[in-house]
C-alpha cells in the first residue's frame, strides 16, 4: 500500500511538472548566436528559465516546405541550391521578422516577415523534422521602400478572442486574423491616442515603434515599444492609454521581444544586446534579470500561449460563479465568452470549430428565465459573433446557451454583466 501511495504521488508531481512546463513553452525568433543579427530561425525556450530548449527551424540548415494558399504553389529547401536563402518570395523567414504569435489551441506559430505583406504560419508540432509552412497575402498591405520602417509590422499576439492581431511600427494599421485553415485578415484601422496619451503618442517614432504586444484575458492589448514604454490598446476602440516606461534595464537593452510566462509575469528580450531575458510585472513594471537565461542568441520576437491577468480573471470567474446552480452542457470553456464581466452592451460567443449555419444565443438568469434570444449566422472564416443586449439587465450573473438549427445544445458557459 506504501509503495502505491508512492508512486500515486511521484505521478502526480510528474504532471504537475510536465503541465507546468507545457505552459512555460515560448517561441524566439534569433540569429545563430555569437553576434549574429540576422534574426531568421525559430527556437522553442523555457520562459521559467529563459533557455534554449529546441531548434524548430535554422536558416540554411533545416528542411522544410512551405505552400502559398493563393498561388496554391509550394516551395522547399532544394530551391536554394544556389545559396541565395534571401529570396523573399521562397524562405519562410527571409527579410528577418519581428511578429510572431503563437495560438495554443491549434499548436501554430503565426509570423510576419518584415517588407513583405505576408501572414505566415507554421505547424509548431513539427514531424519528420521537416517544418511545414504556409503563407498567404495580407489584403491591402505595402512595405515599406527603402530604409523606412513605418509600415513594418514588428508586434503581434493572439488574444483573449482566438483572433490574432498585429501592428505597425507607426501605429497606423492594427491588423485583425482569424486562425483557421485559411485566415482571414482585415485593417481595423489606426491606433487613436487617448486623451491622457497626447504627450506620448503611440505614434511616435522616437519612443513607440518596434517591440512587441502582448494580451490580456480581459481582452486588452499590450504594446511595449523598443523603448520601453508600454501602452495599453482597447481593440473595439483602439484607443491607446499610455501606462508607463520599463524600468531595471540596462542602458543599451531593447525591449524587442515579449511573451508572458505561466505565472502571468512579463518576460523580455532585446534584439541588440546578448544580455539574456529580463522578467516584470505589469503592475510595477519593474524588471529584473533572469540569471542563468540564454545568452547566445539575442531575440528580435517571443511569443506564448499565456494571458495577462489570467489568475485574476479566473478568480472572478470562480467567486462570482461559486453560487451557480449545475447546469448540463456540451461544451464548457471559460474563455467562450468575451469579455467576461461584460462592463457594455454587447459581448462575443466564440464558435471557433463549429460548422456553418444559423444559431441561437440565448441568455437566462439562474432560474432558467429566457432573457433574450439572438439569432446568429456563422460564415467560413468566422470564429465569434457579437451579441447586443437589447434591455440590459441588472448586474449579476447570467447563463448563455447556444443552440442550433435543431435546437440541440452545442455551447453552454457564464457570464457577468456589471
Amino acid at each position: 500500500m506504501k509503495f502505491k501511495i508512492l508512486l500515486l504521488t511521484g505521478l502526480i508531481a510528474a504532471s504537475f511538472s510536465v503541465n507546468a512546463q507545457s505552459k512555460n513553452k515560448g517561441y524566439a525568433i534569433t540569429g545563430d548566436g555569437n553576434k549574429d543579427f540576422m534574426w531568421m530561425n525559430i527556437r522553442q525556450i523555457d520562459l521559467s528559465t529563459g533557455k534554449v530548449t529546441k531548434t524548430i527551424f535554422q536558416r540554411s540548415k533545416t528542411n522544410f516546405s512551405m505552400l502559398n494558399l493563393d498561388s496554391k504553389k509550394s516551395v522547399n529547401q532544394t530551391a536554394f541550391s544556389d545559396g541565395n536563402i534571401f529570396n523573399p518570395s521562397q524562405y519562410p523567414t527571409s527579410s528577418f521578422v519581428a511578429a510572431a504569435a503563437y495560438d495554443k489551441r491549434s499548436d501554430k506559430l503565426f509570423f510576419i516577415p518584415m517588407r513583405i505583406g505576408e501572414l505566415r504560419w507554421m505547424d509548431a508540432n513539427v514531424k519528420n523534422d521537416v517544418p511545414q509552412f504556409y503563407s498567404m497575402a495580407i489584403p491591402g498591405y505595402i512595405p515599406s521602400a527603402g530604409g523606412d520602417e513605418a509600415n513594418n509590422i514588428t508586434r503581434m499576439v493572439l488574444a483573449s478572442d482566438g483572433y490574432g492581431y498585429a501592428a505597425t511600427n507607426d501605429g497606423n494599421h492594427l491588423y485583425k486574423f482569424s486562425t483557421g485553415k485559411k485566415p482571414s485578415v482585415t485593417d481595423l484601422g489606426s491606433l487613436i491616442d487617448g486623451e491622457e496619451s497626447k504627450d506620448l503618442s503611440v505614434h511616435s517614432k522616437c519612443s513607440s515603434w518596434g517591440g512587441d504586444m502582448i494580451a490580456d484575458a480581459f481582452g486588452k492589448l499590450y504594446i511595449i515599444s523598443a523603448t520601453r514604454n508600454v501602452f495599453v490598446v482597447d481593440v473595439n476602440s483602439r484607443l491607446t492609454t499610455f501606462k508607463g516606461t520599463i524600468t531595471g534595464l540596462p542602458g543599451n537593452y531593447t525591449t524587442n521581444g515579449a511573451a508572458v510566462d505561466a505565472d502571468g509575469n512579463i518576460i523580455l528580450c532585446s534584439a541588440t544586446t546578448f544580455d539574456g531575458y529580463y522578467k516584470m510585472s505589469l503592475a510595477s513594471l519593474a524588471a529584473t534579470k533572469m540569471e542563468g537565461s540564454d545568452v547566445v542568441f539575442n531575440a528580435s520576437d517571443l511569443a506564448s500561449g499565456n494571458l495577462l491577468l489570467q489568475k485574476e480573471a479566473d478568480q472572478a470567474r470562480s467567486s462570482s460563479l461559486s453560487k451557480l446552480l449545475p447546469i448540463s452542457n456540451t461544451e464548457f470553456s471559460q474563455n467562450s465568452i468575451y469579455p467576461n464581466p461584460v462592463v457594455s452592451n454587447t459581448f462575443n460567443v466564440l464558435l471557433d470549430g463549429k460548422q456553418n449555419g444559423t444559431y441561437n444565443v440565448v441568455i437566462s438568469d439562474l432560474a432558467g428565465r429566457a432573457l433574450q434570444s439572438t439569432k446568429v449566422g456563422l460564415a467560413k472564416g468566422q470564429q465569434s459573433q457579437k451579441v447586443i443586449l437589447r434591455t440590459r439587465p441588472v448586474k449579476g450573473t447570467y447563463i448563455v446557451k447556444v443552440v442550433d438549427e435543431k435546437n440541440n445544445e452545442i455551447l453552454s458557459d457564464k457570464v457577468i454583466i456589471l
